[in-house]
C-alpha cells in the first residue's frame, strides 16, 4: 500500500520596491508566526537585518534562527536548489517565505515556482509590499510598479500611519486598479495577520527544554492579540454534507471575484468521484486540486474556508450553495465535468510511485 503522501509546504514570495517595508513584514511573521516553523529564502546580496540576527550577504550561507525557522541567502539561479534543501523532512518547516530583492522581477521567482518539479511545494502567492507614503514617487521612478501589482495575489498597502485619509484613499484606489484582482490590505509598520498568509500549526512540545523564539521574548502588550488587524480582511466558512456540481463549483472559480486572497479546504464531489475527496488550494488566480482517499469512518462532507478583502461574505455564501447538487447520479455527463476538475491536479512524473 503507497504511504500517504507529506503535506506540501506553501512557498510566499514577498516582493517590493526598496523601503517598502518588506523586511519589516517578514520580521513580523517570524515574531507572530502562529506556531509554524518558518524557512527564509533571501534573494539579494545585501546584508539583511532580521532583528538582532544578521544574514551575511554570501550566496549559501544558512543562518538558523533559534525558533525551528532558518534564513538562506542565494542567487535566483539556485532557488530549487535550496528548495530542495528547506523542504526535506529534516528540515521539518511548514511555510517558506522567499524576500525578493528591492529590484528583483517578482514575475520571474513566481514563474520559477510554477515550473519547479518540486513535488513537496506548493505556490503561496505574490504579496507585493507598497509604501503608501512614497507609492506616486516610487511609480514615477519604478513604472514597472504596475506590472508587479497586476502579478501580485495579494498587496500590502504598508506605511498607512504616514499618510493622510483623503491620500490613503486615493493611493488604495490607484493600487487596486493596477492590482486588478489582488486583495488589497492596510498596514502600519508590516504588521498583517499572519493568518493571511499561513495557517496556525499545533504540535505538541516533545522536547524537554525548549530554546526560546521571538513569540517568547516579544513584551506582551507588542504580541498579535490586537483584534483590529483581523478587521483588514473577511473570511467566510462554508460546510455542507450535499455534494457539489464539479461543473458548478468550477464556474464558481473560474469567477471568483477581486479581494478573493486564499480559497482552502475540502471538497466532495460525490458520485464524481466517489473514492475521493479534494484538497483545495486557491491563492489569487492560481488553483490546485489533490485528489485524496476519502477516510471510510468520516461523512462526506465539504469544508471550505475564504479569505479576502472588500469580499461580499453572503454573495459568496449564496453562490457555494448554489454549487450544490443533492440529485447527483453517476452519468458519463458527471464523469465529463469532472475533467474541469482534473485539470487543476498535478500529475506526477512517470517514475513517481
Amino acid at each position: 500500500m503507497t504511504p500517504p503522501r507529506a503535506p506540501q509546504i506553501p512557498v510566499v514570495v514577498l516582493a517590493g520596491f526598496l523601503g517598502s517595508g518588506k523586511t519589516t513584514l517578514l520580521n513580523h511573521l517570524l515574531r507572530n508566526r502562529a506556531g509554524n516553523r518558518i524557512g527564509v529564502v533571501v534573494n539579494d546580496f545585501g546584508a539583511i537585518e532580521i532583528d538582532a540576527m544578521t544574514v551575511a550577504g554570501q550566496v549559501g550561507s544558512t543562518v538558523s534562527l533559534g525558533n525551528g525557522c532558518l534564513c538562506c541567502a542565494v542567487d535566483a539561479s539556485e532557488l530549487d536548489t535550496y528548495l530542495e534543501t528547506l523542504t526535506a523532512p529534516s528540515a521539518r518547516l511548514d511555510v517558506i517565505v522567499i524576500e525578493a530583492s528591492g529590484l528583483a522581477e517578482p514575475q520571474e521567482l513566481v514563474r520559477m515556482l510554477l515550473a519547479s518539479d518540486n513535488p513537496h511545494i506548493r505556490y503561496g502567492g505574490l504579496v507585493e509590499v507598497v509604501d503608501a507614503a512614497e507609492f506616486p514617487a516610487t511609480r514615477e521612478r519604478h513604472p514597472e510598479i504596475d506590472r508587479h501589482l497586476a502579478a501580485a495575489d495579494l498587496i500590502v498597502l504598508n506605511k498607512t500611519d504616514r499618510v493622510a485619509e483623503a491620500e490613503l484613499r486615493s493611493v488604495r484606489e490607484a493600487v487596486a486598479a493596477a492590482g486588478d484582482r489582488a486583495a488589497v490590505v492596510c498596514a502600519a509598520y508590516g504588521r498583517i495577520d499572519p493568518e493571511l498568509l499561513i495557517d496556525p500549526v499545533h504540535r505538541p512540545d516533545d522536547e524537554a527544554v525548549r530554546q526560546l523564539t521571538f513569540e517568547d521574548l516579544l513584551p506582551e502588550a507588542d504580541r498579535m492579540h490586537e483584534e483590529h488587524l483581523h478587521a483588514a480582511y473577511e473570511s467566510l466558512s462554508f460546510a455542507t454534507d450535499v455534494p457539489l456540481s464539479p461543473r458548478r463549483f468550477m464556474a464558481f472559480l473560474d469567477s471568483r471575484p477581486a479581494g478573493l486572497y486564499r480559497i482552502k479546504g475540502f471538497a466532495d464531489f460525490g458520485a464524481g468521484d466517489p473514492g475521493n475527496r479534494y484538497v483545495l488550494h486557491a491563492v489569487g488566480r492560481f488553483l490546485r486540486f489533490v485528489p485524496q482517499p476519502r477516510p471510510r469512518d468520516e461523512p462526506r462532507r465539504t469544508q471550505l474556508v475564504l479569505i479576502g478583502s472588500g469580499i461580499d461574505a453572503e454573495a459568496l455564501r449564496k453562490e457555494l450553495e448554489g454549487c450544490q447538487d443533492p440529485w447527483q447520479d453517476a452519468t458519463d455527463e458527471l464523469e465529463r465535468s469532472m475533467w474541469g476538475v482534473l485539470r487543476y491536479v498535478r500529475q506526477p512524473d512517470d517514475g513517481e510511485a
